[in-house]
């Protein structure tokens, strides 16, 4: 079996929602710790679904080139009481349909050399008056599926790089599951 296009969708839009954000993180305990602050997690971090940086491409010109980051989400952390970003970046890429692990792992390892210059986010309407400029640490965070190729999961593995395994069947359609994410 293969993934479904509707499954990756669904995936990419429950952890752009803050709560799927730290659903997905308390799934990964090592993660979910870089958060600043579990009395107020929803005020710790930022998401930002198929994100944009600008890259600087050298410290003396100002010039600026923005790009799509290869990553499907990422997960900036952030003090709650000061409002401002923290030095820790979570990146999520989940298994798109069609990929097999060479396209997997070359989607970490082009955001890999894009974010080894400087670079700031271009963040959401609501976090822009945030400085944005990149991190102290980088996070990569893998999301598979139950149909994903085995290989892919060897793969992961054998590169070290963290993953979690989904089921395919998140579906939002219940009207009860609808207004809940409308609240969040």
């Amino acid at each position: 079996m293969s993934v479904k296009q509707s499954d990756y969708e669904t995936l990419l839009s429950e952890y752009s929602n803050r709560s799927g954000a730290i659903a997905l993180l308390k799934q990964y305990r090592p993660y979910l710790e870089l958060i600043p602050s579990m009395r107020r997690p929803q005020q710790s971090l930022i998401t930002i679904p198929l994100p944009v940086v600008k890259l600087r491409h050298s410290k003396t010109s100002g010039d600026l080139q923005a790009i799509q980051l290869s990553c499907d989400l990422a997960i900036l952390t952030c003090d709650p009481e000061w409002k401002i970003k923290m030095g820790t970046e979570i990146l999520v890429f989940i298994h798109r349909p069609g990929e097999d692990f060479s396209g997997l792992l070359g989607r970490w390892r082009k955001t890999q050399v894009h974010l080894h210059q400087d670079y700031e986010w271009l963040m959401p309407l609501r976090e822009q008056h945030m400085l944005s400029e990149g991190a102290a640490k980088i996070y990569p965070l893998f999301i598979i599926f139950e149909t994903t190729p085995l290989r892919i999961q060897r793969g992961l593995a054998g590169a070290d790089l963290p993953f979690l395994i989904q089921t395919s069947e998140s579906e939002l359609d219940t009207p009860e599951e609808m207004s809940q994410v409308a609240l969040d």
